[in-house]
């Protein structure tokens, strides 16, 4: 009887054995770890609410630090809101407007910016030193941010970043204050952009109408925003040197030029050719010529209904007066009329040389070559009319005082 005890306390123990190495192997496997409830183990309220419950961790803390009297500036931390708003405003063209707000990057843009009274709102910058090079009574009232220059990188669409850049209010012309050696060396001579769609071109046309000493620049609809970042690079702070009064139908056009002025359109058709008279542009690649081709006008006339004849009669092109830019053509005040390389310069730019006696003034080319570039042929035209302009004026100084020189 002993015997037989010992022998079914072994066989217990054996299998004892082998179902604790399964239990060991199954655990090994799938681990699994029972813990009681939050309550039970004190855990702290918040970490005892659902997620959807539970309130958002707090802001991280602002690392404030002085970059000299008066100026003080914030490190951006990690997930800053601010910054995603760099890409929206370059990006978008209607939050530009809605907001109110433009772009600028680089120093000397930001410098030229704020010495013409633009208004910075948001300041990024990478090193302090920056902040030195630019005019510090206008920093005071900003918001200045400094982040890694590797964040600036990604930001960019510069292919050498510096990193600076900067939010600013979206600048009122009327408002601004224009650097005196610019205002010196103003001409009556003005610009009329019509149609001007692409960004280089539109900024390098900017660029040229400082440099020729331009009293104002308009922009009727239909062409690029002039604070696209790709206008502003081009115009190289042109923006912040003279008037640039954008979007404006042909209506308003009149109202922004002075009283008197003679508005002549640029074009490459030789002088002796007639102005074609149609009622639709012309899509031909020629910068500032006039819309409209013959044999479009001959077919539109053989299919229009008689009725029609009437309308399409009054809406006709008038024939402008043609010369080459480089005879005496200036009239001071005078306005030039830039169009685009596609359409060319509009029925409406035409009807308003016209009703002021304006001319179109020829750039010869070589035949065969259709167009110039619409900037290029801005620069021509600008920069002969200013040779002109300087040119009967010291003639005007001669008769006044003929014993002077």
């Amino acid at each position: 009887m002993a015997a037989l005890r010992r022998l079914s306390r072994s066989l217990l123990r054996a299998g004892g054995a082998a179902a604790g190495r399964r239990g060991v192997r199954a655990l090994r496997r799938s681990p699994v770890r029972v813990l009681p409830p939050l309550k039970e183990r004190g855990a702290p309220a918040e970490q005892q609410q659902s997620p959807r419950e539970r309130p958002p961790p707090p802001p991280p803390a602002v690392e404030r630090s002085a970059a000299g009297p008066g100026l003080w500036y914030e490190k951006a931390a990690p997930g800053d809101r601010r910054l995603g708003k760099v890409v929206t405003i370059a990006k978008s063209k209607k939050f530009r407007d809605h907001q109110g707000k433009v772009l600028l990057e680089g120093q000397r843009l930001i410098k030229d910016a704020l010495e013409a009274g633009a208004t910075l709102q948001t300041l990024f910058f990478s090193t302090v030193g920056q902040l030195k090079e630019l005019p510090e009574a206008q920093l005071k009232g900003a918001n200045l941010v400094k982040v890694k220059f590797e964040d600036i990188k990604s930001w960019s669409d510069v292919v050498t970043p510096q990193g600076l850049i900067g939010i600013f209010s979206k600048p009122n012309h009327a408002k601004m204050s224009y650097p005196v050696a610019q205002l010196t060396s103003s001409l009556p001579l003005l610009l009329i952009c019509d149609n001007i769609r692409d960004p280089g071109n539109l900024g390098t046309i900017l660029r040229s109408a400082a440099g020729a000493g331009c009293e104002k620049v308009l922009l009727t609809k239909g062409c690029v925003d002039p604070w696209e970042p790709k206008v502003l690079r081009a115009g190289m702070g042109a923006h912040f040197r003279l008037p640039v009064v954008a979007n404006l139908d042909w209506e308003s056009v009149p109202s922004n030029l002075p009283a008197g002025i003679q508005v002549c359109v640029a074009d490459n058709k030789e002088p002796g050719a007639q102005a074609e008279a149609v009622s639709a542009p012309r899509g031909g690649g020629r910068a500032g010529s006039a819309p409209g081709s013959l044999k479009a006008r001959a077919k539109s006339k053989s299919d229009a209904a008689p009725e029609d004849e009437e309308s399409a009669a009054g809406a006709r092109v008038p024939e402008l007066a043609a010369q080459y830019y480089y005879e005496n053509w200036p009239r001071a005040p005078v306005a030039v009329v830039i169009g685009g390389e596609t359409h060319g310069v509009s029925p409406n730019a035409i009807h308003l040389a016209a009703s002021t006696g304006g001319k179109r003034l020829v750039i010869p080319v070589v035949p065969g070559v259709d167009s110039l570039n619409s900037a290029i042929a801005a620069g021509i035209v600008l920069f002969e009319g200013k040779r002109q302009l300087l040119q009967r004026h010291k003639q005007e100084d001669k008769k006044k005082f003929p014993l002077a020189g």
